[in-house]
């Protein structure tokens, strides 16, 4: 592979076009819920599959520790998932070239099926990943009793 320098050719990465579309409302966000901190943590990123067995819930929680996280549960059967991940210190020497990790509160509500055992919810945190299990109540299957047909 080569690498291949152009001149006189129109670079549209080399402006400043491709600027992040969402950069307005990052700004917007701190200031409508008060808390500058606030930001852009907001959406932790769940998965949420069902096994037979329960449903199990995964967040990327990357840099949060345990202590940082509470899982709950409101209203009899809405997880709720929040915590949140402090920001860096500052040292007033330091020069900043780029910041893309983001910092603030976060917080996250599932509504749980009404097969879920809520109060035997577990949660653990490894390597930045949040698993949550939430077992399941075994699905009655009906009794079938035959019925002798006289006559």
């Amino acid at each position: 592979m080569s690498i291949v320098r152009r001149s006189n050719v129109f670079d549209p990465f080399s402006l400043d076009l491709w600027a992040d579309p969402f950069d307005a409302f990052r700004s917007i966000v701190p200031a409508v819920s008060g808390n500058t901190e606030t930001a852009l943590f907001a959406n932790a990123r769940v998965d949420w599959k069902q096994t037979p067995e329960a449903h199990v819930f995964k967040a990327d929680l990357p840099g949060v520790k345990k202590e940082e996280v509470k899982v709950e549960v409101e209203d009899g059967n809405v997880l709720v998932v929040s915590g949140k991940r402090s920001r860096e210190k500052e040292n007033k020497n330091d020069k900043w070239h780029l910041v893309e990790r983001s910092s603030g509160k976060f917080v996250r509500r599932f509504r749980l099926p009404e097969n879920a055992k809520v109060e035997q919810v577990k949660a653990g945190l490894e390597n930045g990943v949040l698993t949550i299990t939430v077992p399941k109540v075994e699905a009655k299957t009906p009794k079938v009793k035959a019925i002798e047909i006289s006559g």
